[in-house]
């Protein structure tokens, strides 16, 4: 893997030079983390004038925390959580930035295999707990998270209400194959690898992915607080900008996302499979849904993209709307906030714009897409009150 050459990026020094050198950025175990350990490995950071000091962290609780105390500048991180952190869901309202998203897809929902023995999907899955044969218990990372509202979704699409008819328990990524082998959970929803280790260890079968449940959806985003993006904005216009070239390196080609999942392995990293992660990165040999197709790039498996030309990236504005109505839906908020405005507040377009440019990469004509979900809903970011409102805990 060659390196990049340092100095090289938009600014170097002037008045658009970083206003810090060394960036400390937190990430989590997780295929999806490439973009940030690679943009360190191949200097993608340095070319920008700035340095990633990366920190592996255990639990997004725990990364929370430390990004809210200022032990880090900057994450890698659910869009969920930094909205809940917003809202003041469960702990101090705190203002805070999405700079771009990180990937697209690459999440999905497993089953144990003794429960998917008695329910192979979700409909036989609602007519056990109709029935009162069944309350399962389902894990996902973070109560306000992406995990927790895919799961609930997918639930909820088939009858059941999360709620009320299963136990929900968070339990950090690295914990989930485990926490399924020792028959603590009947299925969770989380990252890759995770959910490919209990199927390699014959303990999981993938029961959904997650761009099945909501096609091209954000996964992780490059998140800090509104503090440091007001005082640091340089800084995090160069963060964009050595991100968005990692991004399109990742997507280039299988090679790429090979030698990422040979770097993840690293106990310094995901510490898992060099195998397990090139399947999650560059996808199984032959597949037709993991190939490079057309101007989009590679597909990992479950469809995790990481540029998408420059679509992947992006801090849609209606991607944000639908995490708060997932929030208002299950009374994580109390009544409907101010969608847009608060969309438009935490998701810096404006940074992300600038740094789109430096990089050389296209920006969207509108901050809203449109996506079809899993039960056949139309999203668009136009009405989200009504959308909200039109979700019941359980179809």
């Amino acid at each position: 893997m060659a390196g990049i050459e340092k100095g090289s990026g938009a600014w170097v020094a002037g008045s658009d030079k970083p206003e810090r050198t060394a960036v400390r950025i937190g990430y989590m175990p997780l295929a999806d983390c490439a973009p940030v350990v690679m943009a360190s490995v191949l200097g993608f950071d340095e070319k920008y004038g700035v340095k990633f000091e990366l920190s592996r962290e255990l639990s997004w609780t725990g990364m929370r925390d430390r990004l809210v105390g200022g032990d880090l500048d900057a994450a890698h991180v659910l869009v969920g959580l930094l909205y809940g952190l917003q809202m003041g869901i469960g702990t101090r309202a705190r203002r805070m930035a999405v700079l771009m998203n990180l990937n697209r897809n690459g999440q999905g929902i497993t089953l144990s295999r003794a429960l998917t023995a008695r329910a192979h999907d979700a409909a036989a899955l609602a007519r056990l707990v109709r029935a009162g044969e069944l309350r399962p218990t389902f894990g996902h990372t973070f109560p306000t998270g992406n995990h927790a509202m895919f799961l609930y979704y997918w639930l909820a699409a088939a009858g059941i209400d999360p709620l009320e008819d299963c136990k929900v328990v968070t339990v950090p990524p690295v914990q989930m194959a485990a926490g399924l082998a020792a028959g603590h959970m009947d299925g969770f929803c989380v990252g890759e690898p995770w959910g490919q280790r209990a199927v390699r260890d014959g303990v999981g079968a993938l029961a959904v992915s997650s761009e099945e449940i909501w096609p091209d959806h954000p996964g992780k985003a490059l998140g800090t607080s509104a503090d440091f993006a007001a005082s640091h904005p340089n800084t995090c216009r160069a963060m964009i900008a050595a991100l968005l070239d990692t991004a399109r390196w990742l997507d280039a080609s299988r090679t790429s996302r090979e030698a990422a999942a040979e770097v993840l392995a690293s106990p310094a990293y995901v510490n898992a499979g060099r195998e397990l992660l090139q399947v999650c990165l560059a996808g199984r040999a032959g597949s037709r849904t993991c190939s490079r197709t057309g101007s989009g790039g590679w597909r990992g498996l479950n469809g995790l993209r990481f540029f998408d030309d420059g679509e992947a990236s992006f801090p849609w504005l209606s991607d944000g709307m639908w995490f708060l109505t997932q929030q208002r839906r299950w009374g994580l908020l109390r009544a409907d906030p101010a969608y847009a405005a608060i969309a438009r507040e935490v998701n810096r377009i404006d940074l992300y714009r600038d740094a789109a440019a430096m990089a050389g990469v296209a920006v969207p004509d509108s901050p809203m897409r449109r996506s079809t979900l899993l039960d056949g809903r139309v999203w668009d970011g136009r009405d989200p009150a009504s959308f909200a409102a039109s979700l019941r805990r359980a179809a």
